[in-house]
């Protein structure tokens, strides 16, 4: 019976994310556009998760290049270390990095503040004089992560290579020029596309579904 009313919950709050997800997707191209509202979330959500991004990916950057260059002196293979760093980064580490960072760091704040406002009644308030809720709070907020995230990725990749050089010139004793040569061979558009494709799917579950829960606050 348990395990029934569990089935019962799941699929109740799988129903209404795709409703809402709907109702969202509908709105983000229709008029009216809070550009004052999506600039003010872009530089809290975007520009205030620069420092612990900045933080993450450099010492991320550095531990995995302590790591690689570790195992491929086994092989005589340390030259190779900026190769390995920008596909294992691009791809995949800077993604997924910034977008945890990003979703520890402000999607429960985006869920608190607009549940707050459920629980106060600003919401009904909006409602009442004509305004649309989900355009007003949701939209900007989508927004902004959907063109702050792949930036913040680019950081992210850029100061994880960074700190991989770091390691590599300091305690590998790999020549810079080896490093950044290999760094920008595996530089290619495949890996790009792969790693800031990413990002944006990202952005899209980390609003949809911190905004919905907020919606959905008792």
């Amino acid at each position: 019976m348990a395990l029934l009313n569990i089935l019962r919950r799941f699929a109740w709050d799988t129903q209404e994310l795709a409703k809402y997800s709907l109702q969202l997707a509908r709105r983000l191209f229709t008029r009216p556009f809070y550009f004052v509202e999506m600039v003010e979330q872009m530089y809290f959500l975007g520009v205030g998760s620069l420092f612990l991004i900045v933080l993450t990916g450099t010492f991320a950057g550095q531990g995995l290049a302590l790591q690689f260059s570790i195992e491929l002196a086994d092989f005589g293979s340390k030259n190779y270390l900026g190769r390995v760093m920008m596909i294992s980064i691009v791809r995949e580490l800077g993604p997924v990095l910034t977008g945890l960072m990003v979703a520890a760091r402000v999607a429960a704040g985006i869920t608190a503040e607009i549940g707050s406002m459920k629980s106060s009644e600003q919401i009904d308030a909006l409602t009442a004089f004509g305004v649309d809720p989900i355009r007003k709070l949701a939209v900007p907020r989508f927004w902004a992560l959907f063109i702050m995230l792949p930036i913040l990725t680019i950081v992210c990749d850029f100061v994880a290579i960074v700190g991989g050089y770091l390691i590599a010139i300091y305690i590998a004793h790999i020549s810079g020029s080896a490093y950044w040569t290999n760094v920008i061979y595996k530089l290619t558009l495949g890996n790009m596309i792969v790693g800031l494709t990413k990002p944006f799917l990202y952005a899209v579950v980390i609003a949809t579904v911190s905004t919905h829960m907020g919606f959905s606050t008792g």
